[in-house]
């Protein structure tokens, strides 16, 4: 079977701060069957013009005038079961050794976090195409290493792809940031009660039943991976 992986990432500035204002960088993907692209574009799409909404839509611009489409949004996800499934993973910027583990390059730290979002979510026998958000790096040959690296390790399976497109061009890129942000925001504790984005997040933990935090590994809805630096899940 073909599958579509959708990537972006919240606070990744923390790997090479000095003062950090969070605890944690996450990096999410939004998985999907290839068939069903369109159809889920489409649908978001449609609840887009309902609302009225204009533009790129991302977690940065919820606000109290947009709040009803973030919140028939994460209803969207929700309803869409197995059909739309999201990972994240969450680093611990206390816990990060870059000079030990990662030649003090927090670009290639960075893209090893991104190995092990997209690992453990590949399967035997399938088909898969990445997409990431567009960023600049400093190794043009960063995803490319990434796509062999997958491909390497997951010889029954195809990663055919990984690539990069701007955010502004992807409703599915640009979901993948708001599911990205409310786990950032819920697992750095930077939620205000009652305002817009603590709103969101509520809708979205009583839709799964649960608060947003590390999950086990069988979870295939909303699955949290609180990377344990010194091994294990």
């Amino acid at each position: 079977m073909k599958f579509e992986v959708y990537c972006d990432e919240s606070r990744p500035d923390l790997l090479s701060s000095e003062h950090p204002n969070a605890k944690f960088m996450v990096i999410g993907g939004l998985w999907l069957p290839s068939d069903s692209r369109q159809a889920l574009k489409d649908e978001i799409h449609s609840l887009r013009n309902r609302h009225k909404i204009g533009g790129e839509f991302k977690w940065q611009k919820i606000s109290p005038s947009r709040i009803a489409f973030y919140e028939d949004l994460m209803e969207w996800f929700y309803s869409k079961g197995e059909q739309l499934r999201f990972r994240c993973i969450a680093v611990e910027k206390q816990k990060l050794n870059l000079v030990k583990y990662h030649n003090n390059d927090q670009e290639l730290g960075f893209y090893k976090f991104y190995y092990q979002l997209l690992h453990h979510w590949i399967f035997d026998f399938n088909e898969y195409a990445i997409f990431c958000d567009f960023k600049s790096n400093r190794a043009r040959d960063r995803l490319k290493v990434l796509q062999r690296c997958l491909d390497l390790s997951n010889l029954s399976s195809d990663v055919k792809s990984v690539q990069a497109i701007p955010s502004e061009k992807s409703v599915l890129i640009q979901l993948t940031d708001v599911l990205t942000g409310a786990a950032s925001a819920r697992l750095n504790n930077t939620l205000a009660a009652g305002r817009s984005k603590d709103r969101v997040v509520a809708r979205l933990e009583s839709l799964l039943g649960r608060r947003i935090s590390h999950t086990f590994r069988s979870e295939r809805k909303f699955n949290v991976f609180v990377i344990d630096l010194q091994g294990g899940w």
